[in-house]
């Protein structure tokens, strides 16, 4: 075959560095937003904060960053050398210890005339002066730091068992076990597991471990929390009602209901409940209200939730008043970074044309091209954001019941962009409105049919759901199916399996468990 060469035009799509980037920007959040302005800056030597945005660092409100102390530690040495440990001698440990004594030679040289000046005593103007707090190095404490200070679940059973007189094996035991708790406050491995990581191919050690667990898990659960250290449901339960005063039926017959199988208890079948303890009906449902007031989760108050403030990315502001009020959408100051191009560095550059001038030309362009594509970002949200409002201006006077269906094509369609755009600007971006903080997303929704032949949106039937069953009877919970024909008397078709959808994405219960005894 005879080779050739041929020309050929043809039209293709190319993504540019810059349009990149812009689709990048588009679908960062606020937090990954403000580290990427952080990272350009450091970077780019030619973009520089806008001079209205003063540094925090010039008025000493810039923390140091310490590196947190690491307290996590194996466990497993120290009770393994415990263990193995002679305790027929009284060893003695002839190693000098480091007492580190203040010598006179290590005294401070003192100046001054010798002259005493005392301080003025906190009681003679009432004694209100706040006590100073200090900490192990002698920094002074925050009491607002110390106020925030949360205490995790194995710090405070830890600190209960130092009041504990135990061997040095049990001791070590008892801390491993601790450790090996998990959030909730269980201990999900067997007693011969954790003994056979420690111990490994030596059985007699691995008994022995075996042996010094159970006297620390016995230990462990007779701590506070109640319940704490237990295998499962039932014992978490069993220990808590263990720990209360004797004596009271209610307090008894619970006791007995956790030794049946906890499926009985999750469908509350009573008569059943009754045979298998031989007790009445009424005591048994007494005692399950009192197991419903147990904590199933020991280790639950002392997790560290970590609260992430929303900033949101658009402020809705309502205009006028009655009929003729209106709302409409702005965007938040506060997220919008303040950028500039370096106006001396650029200056400089372009008066002078030497070594290297195409790379720094190159990083200048970059410059304004970051601030362009952050600006087009804002626009692009707020364009977006004025589209929601003007559909949904219903759900800012009455809420959710007034959501009307929204898909992502009717915006796209209005402003003239594509879907995909539309849901990178509805991810991860926030609407403050009268009714409260949402994501873009929350907007959208799909509809359902009604006997006029319009739609009704998926969140207003899902906060109809929500009305129905608050507004239920405790006896006699609302089936999926009542709450089906419920809807079809609002106009509203909604088929049994749609409801169940919409009430597990609501967390809310099947009938039979919302049933109060």
């Amino acid at each position: 075959m005879k080779q050739g060469l041929s020309l050929r035009v043809s039209q293709h799509l190319a993504l540019t560095p810059q349009l990149q980037q812009s689709i990048r920007l588009l679908q960062l959040s606020t937090l990954e937003l403000s580290q990427e302005v952080e990272q350009m800056l450091d970077d780019n030597p030619f973009l520089e904060r806008n001079l209205e945005e003063v540094p925090r660092e010039e008025f000493g409100l810039a923390q140091s960053d310490t590196p947190a102390r690491d307290d996590e530690a194996s466990f497993a040495p120290d009770l393994i050398a415990a263990q193995s440990a002679s305790t027929g001698a009284d060893g003695q440990n002839d190693a000098e210890s480091d007492t580190g004594a203040f010598s006179a030679d290590d005294a401070p040289q003192w100046e001054g005339d010798g002259s005493v000046e005392v301080a003025p005593d906190d009681s003679e103007w009432g004694g209100d002066a706040p006590a100073r707090r200090v900490n192990d190095s002698g920094d002074e404490v925050d009491p607002a730091d110390l106020a925030r200070a949360h205490e995790s679940l194995q710090a405070h059973l830890h600190r209960q068992a130092l009041s504990l007189r135990l061997s040095a094996e049990d001791a070590a035991a008892l801390r491993f076990l601790i450790e090996s708790l998990n959030d909730d406050g269980y201990l999900e491995d067997t007693l011969e597991s954790l003994a056979a990581g420690l111990a490994g191919d030596d059985e007699v050690q691995a008994e022995e471990l075996v042996h010094h667990f159970t006297v620390a898990l016995s230990l462990l659960q007779h701590l506070d929390p109640p319940g704490v250290g237990a295998r499962s449901l039932a014992e978490c339960l069993r220990l808590q009602l263990a720990a209360l005063p004797a004596g009271e039926p209610a307090r008894d017959c619970a006791l007995r209901i956790c030794a049946q199988p906890m499926e009985l208890l999750a469908r509350r079948d009573i008569r059943r409940l009754a045979q298998m303890c031989g007790d009445t009906e009424a005591l048994v449902r007494q005692a399950i209200a009192f197991i419903g007031r147990l904590e199933p989760k020991p280790g639950r108050r002392f997790e560290d939730v970590e609260r992430n403030i929303i900033v949101p990315d658009v402020l809705v502001v309502r205009t006028g008043r009655g009929a003729a009020q209106r709302f409409r959408a702005q965007l938040n100051p506060d997220v919008m970074p303040r950028l500039r191009v370096h106006d001396i560095y650029a200056s400089a550059l372009k008066a002078h044309k030497g070594e290297g001038h195409q790379a720094l030309q190159q990083r200048l362009q970059e410059a304004r091209w970051f601030i362009k594509n952050i600006q087009q970002r804002f626009d692009t949200i707020l364009r977006v954001s004025n589209a929601i409002v003007e559909r949904q201006k219903n759900f800012f006077v009455h809420g959710e019941l007034a959501m009307r269906p929204l898909v992502l094509r009717e915006i796209a369609d209005e402003l003239g962009l594509h879907e995909s755009t539309i849901s990178r600007v509805t991810t991860a971006k926030y609407m403050s409105t009268p009714q409260g903080t949402f994501e873009l997303k929350y907007f959208f929704g799909s509809g359902l049919g009604t006997e006029t032949g319009g739609n009704a949106s998926s969140t207003a039937v899902r906060a109809l759901i929500r009305q129905f069953v608050a507004a239920e009877s405790t006896a006699k919970p609302l089936s999926d199916n009542q709450i089906s024909e419920m809807l079809r008397e609002q106009g509203i078709e909604c088929a049994r399996r749609t409801v169940a959808k919409y009430r597990e994405a609501l967390r809310i219960a099947p009938a039979n468990l919302r049933r109060a005894l």
